[in-house]
């Protein structure tokens, strides 16, 4: 008698069926937008801001800017283990859209590329055991090692197969990622990672929709959801808590496209008065020949600041009076 294919534990509650709705709508909006007017800067701040919030949550304490600057070859001072995480991570987010969601062998492949120089394990299942701790805690034992490829190979089957909707089985897909814990380390970020790469096939926008940010934010929830799950031995919690932060983060999208929108004429002429030089708010203000400081402040400079378009010579101090602001600069590609 063959053996029934695995499938995940969890329910379609009422919340989960609205949740699929109101996103299919968002994505469906930001879609015919994207189309034609997101601005390409923006799809790479948000891909390291994705990056920078996945490695924040494993504990990694170099700041955005810090690792902007990693990403565009700058020097930056800091443990070199943390910014070789920034370098992995860069790589295997660049890499990720040709990875196949459904191969094993290119699940391996990803997490050698993200955990390259700092496991000997990378590209590896884990030999050992495992157990993810909160403190001196033990907050879930792991699965033993010798029944890892099976798990997996049952799991991304079960993903590869099933008429589940795209959203459901990424989120399910996160769960059992992270129940089964495949890796001696870079779990959460593999887990994270393969779940925006699930949604990627399905519509391109979650390539480089930050959902990490959210995530970072929730950081406690996201722990305790996690456990409220293994508890129950079922997703569905999990499920609805990731449905939200995917729901949130196009809801923050939104409202970014619709700002840039409102300020575009007034940022454009902005950049277009500082073109690559250094110049005071004053200075500014003489060139765009406007006299109404807070007209300036809000319509102009703050916009441009927000989208990361420009940026201040004294960052830490926004008041100061030897502030100016620069357009930022950025590689070619």
């Amino acid at each position: 008698m063959s053996e029934k294919p695995y499938i995940p534990p969890y329910s379609v509650t009422d919340a989960i069926v609205h949740l699929v709705a109101e996103i299919s709508e968002q994505v469906g909006v930001v879609t015919v937008k994207s189309e034609t007017a997101v601005n390409p800067h923006l799809r790479r701040d948000n891909q390291i801001r994705t990056i920078h919030s996945s490695l924040a949550i494993e504990n990694n304490s170099l700041s955005l800017e810090q690792m902007t600057d990693i990403i565009n070859g700058k020097r930056v001072l800091g443990s070199p283990n943390e910014i070789r995480e920034v370098k992995n991570a860069f790589d295997a987010y660049s890499l990720m859209l040709t990875f196949d969601p459904f191969n094993i062998d290119d699940l391996l492949k990803s997490h050698k590329i993200l955990m390259a120089e700092l496991t000997n394990e990378a590209g590896r299942f884990r030999f050992g055991g495992v157990g993810v701790f909160a403190g001196e805690k033990l907050v879930h034992m792991a699965p033993p090692a010798e029944v890892i490829p099976k798990l997996i190979s049952d799991l991304i089957h079960w993903v590869k197969t099933t008429d589940t909707h795209p959203l459901i089985k990424s989120c399910v897909f996160h769960y059992e990622f992270e129940f089964i814990h495949p890796f001696a380390d870079g779990n959460g970020r593999m887990g994270r990672m393969w779940q925006t790469l699930l949604l990627s096939r399905w519509k391109p926008i979650f390539n480089w929709l930050p959902v990490e940010t959210l995530i970072r934010e929730r950081q406690q929830e996201y722990n305790t959801i996690l456990a409220v799950a293994d508890k129950a031995a079922d997703s569905t919690a999990f499920v609805e808590f990731m449905l939200r932060v995917i729901r949130d983060a196009l809801n923050e999208l939104m409202q970014t496209e619709q700002v840039r929108e409102q300020v575009t004429d007034q940022v454009e002429r902005l950049m277009s008065a500082l073109g690559s030089e250094t110049l005071s708010a004053k200075e500014l203000l003489e060139r765009l020949g406007l006299k109404h400081r807070p007209t300036f402040s809000n319509n102009y400079l703050r916009p441009a600041l927000e989208l990361g378009l420009i940026e201040m010579t004294v960052p830490d101090k926004p008041n100061s009076s030897k502030q100016q602001y620069q357009a930022v600069k950025r590689n070619s590609d």
